[in-house]
């Protein structure tokens, strides 16, 4: 599953050492963090991300306060709160969120990859069901909709990767089966994909 990426979404609000719990996923073979803290100031974005080792600032995307993203190298996400891109040069990550196939089509027009959410009933979310058929995810496959860039998103968790894989999609994010439970998850990680102790470039 080498070529199959890892994201990690932060939880919402801050926690203690979350910079060192960052570190941690990456040196244990997560390949992006995209830092979503809702209402966040670009101050609050700074602190955490100076708390990060600077060798893993370009593998950072920020939900919120794009013009920190642009300032550290990190990636820019997409999403309703936050539709557009800045104004940049290029070379800066890109990623949205999408609800729906149309907008996958659309979003991977301009995107590096993209999310597709709820593939499975929710972990962090209670009520927060899979809008998703197993048909629909295939027949999207089959079209090249779903692809190496398209990572799913909603109830996925180690225990599922290979079923993620198996459906076409080229990545997964995880939150709730990070967060519940870290130092198990660390654990798990480590005996779920042996040996994968360095992120995919």
């Amino acid at each position: 599953m080498t070529d199959f990426r890892l994201i990690v979404i932060t939880q919402p609000s801050f926690v203690s050492d979350e910079g060192m719990l960052i570190n941690t996923l990456f040196e244990n073979g997560i390949d992006r963090v995209h830092i979503r803290k809702l209402g966040a100031s670009g101050e609050e974005h700074r602190r955490l991300i100076e708390q990060i080792d600077g060798r893993w600032h370009d593998r950072l995307s920020l939900h919120d306060c794009h013009d920190v993203a642009v300032e550290y190298g990190c990636g820019v996400h997409l999403n309703g709160r936050n539709p557009y891109p800045p104004q940049i040069e290029g070379g800066v990550v890109l990623s949205a969120s999408c609800h729906s196939l149309a907008e996958v089509v659309e979003r991977k027009k301009v995107c590096d990859y993209v999310f597709l959410s709820p593939i499975f009933d929710s972990i962090s979310k209670q009520g927060y069901g899979s809008a998703f058929t197993e048909d629909d995810i295939k027949k999207a496959t089959q079209s090249g909709i779903v692809d190496s860039r398209v990572m799913a998103l909603g109830g996925v968790c180690l225990d599922n990767l290979s079923l993620v894989k198996d459906m076409g999609f080229g990545g997964a994010a995880l939150l709730g089966d990070v967060w519940r439970d870290f130092t198990l998850f660390c654990r798990n990680l480590r005996q779920t994909l042996p040996g994968r102790t360095t992120a995919i470039p």
